[in-house]
C-alpha cells in the first residue's frame, strides 16, 4: 500500500475492524518511512449488473435510484434512516447473491416490496401504486384489500 503523504510502499496494518456487515474491512495503517496514519477500505469485488427495464433497455445497476424509490415511499412516515439502509443493503445483497449479469426491474421491484410490507404498510402502498402503475382506484382498492387481509392472517 501506497502512503498517500510521501508515496513510500513500506506501511503495516496497525488496527482492522470489520464494517458493513461484515462485507468490508477498515484498516489503520502507518507508514514506516514518515511514520504518518492513514485508512484503507478493502470491499468484495462485486461484478456489475445491468438493470433489464420494463421497455428492454438496459442500465446499470444504481444503487441511488434503489435508495431514493425507497426514502421516496417512506417520506413522513415511522421508519428511520437506519431501517431504510438496512433494508437497500439487505436488497442489494439479494441482487448481488443472485450471481445474474442481467436483472429485471421487475425482480427487483417486488424484492422492494416485499421488504417494504415489513417495514411499513403506507410506504408500501405508496412504492406499489407506482411501481405497478394503479390505473384507477379499484386496482388501488385490490391492493389495499391484499394487504388487509395479510394483516388479518
Amino acid at each position: 500500500m501506497k502512503c498517500p503523504y510521501c508515496g513510500t510502499e513500506d506501511a503495516k496494518v496497525v488496527d482492522s475492524r470489520s464494517f458493513e456487515d461484515g462485507c468490508a474491512i477498515k484498516r489503520r495503517r502507518q507508514c514506516l518511512k514518515c511514520l504518518r496514519r492513514f485508512t484503507t477500505y478493502e470491499k468484495i469485488e462485486t461484478f456489475p449488473v445491468m438493470v433489464i427495464k420494463k421497455d428492454d433497455t438496459r442500465e446499470a445497476y444504481d444503487r441511488g435510484k434503489l435508495e431514493a424509490g425507497i426514502i421516496h415511499a417512506c417520506h413522513k412516515r415511522p421508519v428511520s434512516a437506519a431501517q431504510i439502509t438496512e433494508a437497500i443493503d439487505q436488497i442489494e445483497s439479494r441482487i448481488f447473491t443472485m450471481e445474474e449479469k442481467e436483472v429485471h426491474s421487475s425482480v427487483i421491484g417486488e424484492m422492494v416490496m416485499d421488504r417494504l410490507k415489513e417495514l411499513d404498510d403506507v410506504a408500501f402502498v405508496r412504492f406499489a401504486s407506482v411501481y405497478r402503475d394503479f390505473k384507477d382506484v379499484e386496482s388501488f382498492q385490490q391492493e389495499l384489500n391484499l394487504l388487509r387481509d395479510r394483516k388479518t392472517k
